[in-house]
């Protein structure tokens, strides 16, 4: 395997320009920030959102370093809690944030047009296409098979919206099936939270529990918490 020893295309440039701007404008004008941060992170938030790259955590709620513990992967999944000692990538970074950071908060942020949560519904498992994404998304089936019966033509667009809603839910739902995070949120110690971030209108929405509805979070309006706190 030969690797490239700098960018060798004008995308992988601009990262490189981006990171010249930022080493300017932010870690050498934010020292004291990042000399604090040498010492160890201690974020109160872990967000679980999608690897989708229009939808940037960070980029969505203006946070700043050491602001947000953040997970990703195809659709903001969370599988159930399985302990067959097999390696379990978002399981061990959840577990990571709650156990060794204490994190207060979990948000699952969902978001429009999510193409894992449309494979989900379309019944891609079709090998010849993705070997790995189609099994990944089957942990929410459950979401599918609420949604089974609802898909002709005219109601494609508003299931897609109600099916990438019901997936946060469903994370959510699972993310209690781990026993560091029930204890938690009985004691009182974390709470969790399903985000919904509609980019086609700029819109931010939160559900009011574990089974929803989603409403509207309004400018200062602080968020509460789905599941616990």
């Amino acid at each position: 395997m030969r690797l490239s020893p700098g960018p060798s295309s004008a995308a992988l440039q601009r990262l490189v320009d981006g990171f010249d701007r930022f080493r300017g404008q932010h870690f050498e004008a934010d020292a004291e920030l990042y000399d604090a941060l040498l010492e160890g992170q201690h974020p109160e938030v872990m967000v679980i959102a999608c690897s989708d790259s229009r939808t940037d955590p960070a980029i969505i709620c203006g946070a700043q370093p050491g602001d947000l513990f953040v997970v990703r992967n195809v659709a903001a999944l969370v599988p159930p809690c399985e302990r067959d000692r097999r390696p379990h990538g978002t399981a061990a970074a959840i577990e990571f944030g709650v156990v060794a950071l204490g994190v207060r908060h979990v948000v699952v942020l969902g978001h429009s047009f999510c193409a894992g949560v449309r494979c989900l519904l379309e019944h891609d498992h079709g090998a010849e296409r993705f070997a790995f994404v189609s099994d990944w998304v089957n942990v929410a089936r459950e979401v599918r098979e609420e949604m089974d019966g609802l898909v002709t033509e005219a109601e494609r667009l508003l299931v897609a919206r109600r099916a990438e809603q019901a997936a946060i839910l469903s994370s959510l739902r699972h993310l209690t099936t781990y026993p560091f995070i029930a204890e938690r949120i009985r004691e009182g110690r974390l709470s969790l939270h399903g985000w919904y971030f509609h980019f086609g209108w700029g819109t931010l929405q939160a559900a009011e529990g574990p089974r929803g509805p989603f409403r509207q979070l309004d400018s200062g309006e602080t968020p509460r918490p789905a599941i616990g706190g």
